[in-house]
C-alpha cells in the first residue's frame, strides 16, 4: 500500500505532462510584466503562478478523463495513465477536484475582479475535450482558452483588460492553435477511424501546415501591436524578433512529405518561444 502511494505523484504529474506548464506559465508572467511594466510584488507572481498551474492541472485532468475511452483505442495513447489502468477516474477525479480548489485558493489572493471571472477558464476547459467530436474549430478553441494566461496575468495585478492585454492574448492564442495544428497530424488516420475533427481530417495534411502558418505570421503581428501600443523598448522588440526566427525554425523542422521531426517541432521549439519571449520581455521591464 505504502509503494502503491508514493508512486502516485509521478503518476498525476504524467498525466497531466507537468512539463508542458511550461508553454503557458511565461506567457503568464509576460502578462504581468507588461500589465505594470515592472517586476511585480513577490506576493503577485507567487500566487499566478499557484493558479497557473492548478488551472493547468485541471485542464489537463478533465481532458483525460473526457477522452479516456478515445485514448484506449488509440495506440499512441494507449499507454495513458487512464486507459492503462495505472490511475482510477476516482483519482483523477480527486486530482481535478483538488486542482480546482489550487486554482480557487489562488484566484482570491490576487485582484478582487478575478474573482468573479474564473468560470470562463474553467468552463473552457470543461468544453474543450468534447470540440473534437463536432468540429475542426477545436484547435481555435484550445487556442483561446490558452490566450487566456497572458490575460489572467494582466488582469490579476491591474483589474483591468485594456486593448494591449487583448492582443497580448490573441497572439497566444493563435500561437497555440498553430501548434495545436501540428499536433493533429500524430493522429489522424486514428482520427478519422474514430469519426473525430481536426484540421487535418477536415483540410489534409497540406491544409493543417498552411493554417499553422497563417496562425503563427498572426502571433507575430500581434506580439508587434501591442510593442507600438505600449511604446515598449528595443528588448522586447528583439523577443519579437526572436519569436519569428524561432517559429521559423519550427516549421522548417517539418514539411507536408517529412514529419519525422514532428516531436521536436511541438515539444521542443515551443517550450523555447515562450521561455525565450519571456526573458525579452523581462529584460525590456528592467532597462
Amino acid at each position: 500500500m505504502t509503494s502503491a502511494v508514493a508512486v502516485l505523484p509521478g503518476r498525476f504529474a504524467r498525466l497531466v505532462k507537468i512539463e508542458h506548464t511550461l508553454f503557458a506559465l511565461p506567457f503568464a508572467y509576460v502578462g504581468a510584466l507588461l500589465a505594470v511594466q515592472e517586476v511585480p510584488s513577490a506576493h503577485d507572481l507567487l500566487w499566478i503562478t499557484i493558479a497557473m498551474v492548478g488551472a493547468r492541472s485541471l485542464a489537463m485532468g478533465l481532458n483525460r478523463l473526457i477522452d479516456a475511452q478515445l485514448d484506449a483505442r488509440n495506440p499512441r495513447t494507449a499507454n495513458r495513465e487512464l486507459p492503462a489502468g495505472l490511475l482510477t477516474r476516482a483519482q483523477v477525479l480527486f486530482f481535478c477536484a483538488a486542482s480546482l480548489a489550487v486554482f480557487l485558493i489562488a484566484v482570491f489572493q490576487l485582484d478582487p475582479v478575478v474573482r468573479w471571472l474564473w468560470p470562463i477558464p474553467v468552463a473552457g476547459f470543461v468544453i474543450y475535450p468534447y470540440l473534437k467530436r463536432f468540429t475542426w474549430l477545436c484547435h481555435l478553441w484550445l487556442g483561446a482558452v490558452d490566450g487566456l494566461a497572458p490575460m489572467g496575468g494582466w488582469v490579476a495585478i491591474t483589474g483591468k483588460l485594456p486593448l494591449e492585454a487583448w492582443e497580448l492574448g490573441g497572439a497566444v492564442a493563435f500561437w497555440v492553435a498553430g501548434f495545436d495544428l501540428f499536433y493533429s497530424l500524430f493522429d489522424v488516420e486514428v482520427d478519422r477511424r474514430q469519426g473525430l475533427h481536426s484540421a487535418a481530417t477536415r483540410f489534409g495534411v497540406r491544409g493543417a501546415f498552411w493554417g499553422a502558418r497563417v496562425m503563427h505570421a498572426l502571433t507575430v503581428v500581434l506580439l508587434a501591436l501591442v510593442g507600438f501600443g505600449l511604446d515598449l523598448g528595443a528588448w522586447y522588440w528583439l523577443g519579437v524578433a526572436a519569436v519569428a526566427v524561432l517559429l521559423a525554425v519550427e516549421h522548417a523542422l517539418v514539411s507536408p512529405g517529412d514529419l519525422r521531426r514532428l516531436n521536436a517541432a511541438f515539444f521542443t521549439m515551443n517550450g523555447v518561444i515562450s521561455v525565450v519571449f519571456c526573458f525579452f520581455v523581462l529584460a525590456d521591464v528592467l532597462a
